[in-house]
């Protein structure tokens, strides 16, 4: 595939590659069977690519806080670099039309399949890396997630979101909720609310709905962390 037939990705990706055969590689699913023909899908730009969209956003995100704490950043950083928003973000760049599917794929939906645009998206990052540099693939992810940074702080204020992406980025389980007791009439009751995590100090917390003494009980397990030296790690 030449060069001139991505001219119209390029002007969507904001820069033209000196080597296209890395787009191409980006772009193409593993249904083509590529490496017969000696040649790659994007499985290993995907890798590279992955990474790289984590520093740009860690980077984003430490410049655009600088008073959140690490807890806080990263609630953000898991919902930014998800599978749902990088796909979106695939979305917004209308990259689906632009991949390279086998024909079974295609006949599945596959351009519109939320891990594969996800995916190809991913390994566009890490061509844009390597053809261009890291500036070139930092303007890339932070013009197609602007809108994705600008309301992630919504994420981080939620203290249950919070602890469960502390706890879940560490390969830990998520945390689990059982009510202790409910008390009080049925117009005014008061709900008592136990959070347990793997390695963790119980913690209660109470509010006049199970949901506001989940956020309680959550709450005050974060309260208790000393982040990130008691923050529990899978033994690998």
């Amino acid at each position: 595939m030449s060069g001139l037939e991505f001219s119209e990705l390029y002007s969507l990706l904001g820069h033209e590659f000196a080597q296209p055969d890395l787009l191409e590689e980006a772009l193409s699913h593993p249904s083509l069977d590529r490496r017969r023909q000696g040649g790659r899908d994007y499985q290993r730009l995907e890798f590279l690519g992955d990474r790289v969209l984590g520093l740009v956003i860690s980077t984003a995100l430490y410049r655009d806080d600088p008073d959140a704490d690490e807890g806080g950043l990263a609630v953000r950083f898991n919902h930014l670099v998800r599978r749902d928003t990088v796909a979106e973000a695939a979305r917004l760049l209308d990259l689906g039309p632009h991949i390279l599917l086998g024909k079974s794929e295609e006949r599945q939906g596959g351009r519109d399949k939320p891990a594969i645009l996800a995916d190809v998206c991913e390994a566009v990052i890490g061509a844009l890396y390597l053809d261009g540099g890291l500036a070139v693939a930092e303007a890339f992810v932070l013009r197609y997630w602007a809108e994705f940074v600008a309301n992630s702080t919504s994420a981080a204020k939620d203290p249950k979101n919070r602890l469960q992406e502390l706890i879940q980025g560490r390969n830990g389980k998520p945390p689990r909720y059982q009510v202790l007791a409910q008390e009080g009439p049925d117009h005014a009751p008061c709900f008592t609310v136990e959070v347990n995590a793997d390695g963790m100090q119980p913690a209660k917390g109470q509010g006049g709905s199970r949901q506001d003494a989940e956020k309680d009980a959550a709450k005050a397990m974060l309260a208790s962390l000393d982040i990130p030296s008691k923050m529990p790690r899978k033994a690998k």
